[in-house]
């Protein structure tokens, strides 16, 4: 008994030996462990799984001052914060033109309530078209001696989309045109005469502008599609009784309801989202002149979007409606002495 005794005590010792050892060995690893870690420079990363490093990494981006790359990691800016600004200079002589022309039109043809405002929307509807066929024609001459591209690299926006996007922008405009001559608004000589001097007085201007700087021409026709809306807004509030009691013109039914949607959706580059976050698609419902009038209203709206985007990001697509904003000027830094 008493040597079975004294074999169980030896046991235990060495048992016991063997567990402060192993113990020991552990408490040996560790440091070598951290050591590993700390000789790397990634203590903390080290003991991480992969997820764990990836945002130990973004928080140490932003803590070493690089707060723009981090943010770019994470998620990207806002588009609608990065929209370039125009030259002062050019922004005010293309609002002084654009300013000075709107208000000859208006001072020639001011509204009133009867068929002659028809007369002025045709003017308008002249001068506003322009500006797209004379962006086709300079993008038409460039295609042809082989650019592809709008800014000529392989990563640019394709020249082909834009042009298509011109043309059913003019097409859309030339449809405006015609539903104002079916009420009435080129039936005077010297009406059809002004509009035609201005417009082809215009597009060549529109022609030198775009040659030289692709954004001052786009800014040239924002401000127009921004002054139509407005006359179209400020037409439909005071005189929408009289419109409601017109009937749609044919030219209107056929453009808006009958004809393939293809070009119409087509110069909707900034679409607007539903609540489902699909992209609402416009198929107006024609009952009146005044609903035609409604739609003449957006459609220079999406012009208007789609031509901020040019400017200020240079592609048709720059950011979602909800962000489009005017163009900003720009001050000129004055020069050192």
């Amino acid at each position: 008994m008493a040597s079975e005794s004294t074999t169980d005590e030896i046991e235990e010792k060495e048992t016991g030996k063997s567990t402060k050892v192993a113990a020991k060995t552990k408490t040996e690893e560790s440091p070598e462990k951290i050591e590993t870690a700390e000789s790397s420079g990634s203590a903390a990363v080290a003991t991480k799984t992969k997820t764990e490093e990836k945002i130990e990494v973004t928080e140490s981006i932003a803590s070493s001052g690089s707060a723009a790359v981090a943010v770019a990691a994470v998620s990207p800016p806002s588009s609608g914060e990065l929209g370039k600004k125009m030259d002062e200079r050019i922004f005010n002589l293309n609002k002084i033109l654009i300013d000075r022309v709107y208000d000859l039109i208006c001072f020639v043809y001011p509204v009133k309530g009867n068929d002659r405002d028809f007369a002025r929307f045709f003017v308008l509807e002249t001068v506003a078209r322009v500006p797209y066929f004379a962006y086709l024609s300079v993008l038409h001459l460039r295609e042809t001696f082989g650019q592809r591209t709008t800014d000529g690299t392989k990563d640019g926006e394709e020249m082909s989309d834009r042009m298509r996007t011109h043309y059913a922008e003019a097409d859309n405009e030339l449809h405006h045109l015609l539903i104002m001559e079916s009420l009435g608004g080129n039936s005077n000589v010297v009406d059809r005469l002004l509009a035609q001097t201005m417009a082809f007085g215009y597009y060549w201007y529109v022609i030198c502008v775009y040659f030289l700087s692709e954004s001052a021409a786009y800014h040239l026709s924002e401000l127009i599609e921004d002054h139509a809306f407005n006359t179209y807004d400020g037409f439909l509030k005071n005189h929408g009784d009289r419109l409601k009691k017109m009937p749609v013109p044919s030219i209107a039914e056929k453009y808006y309801v009958d004809d393939n949607p293809f070009l119409f959706d087509l110069f909707c580059t900034v679409k607007e989202t539903s609540a489902d976050g699909n992209f609402s698609a416009r198929r107006p419902k024609l009952e009146s002149l005044y609903d035609v009038f409604v739609n003449v209203r957006d459609d220079e709206r999406e012009h208007w979007k789609t031509l901020c985007n040019l400017v200020q990001y240079d592609s048709m697509q720059g950011c979602d409606a909800s962000e489009v904003r005017s163009t900003e000027p720009m001050p000129v830094e004055p020069a050192a002495a």
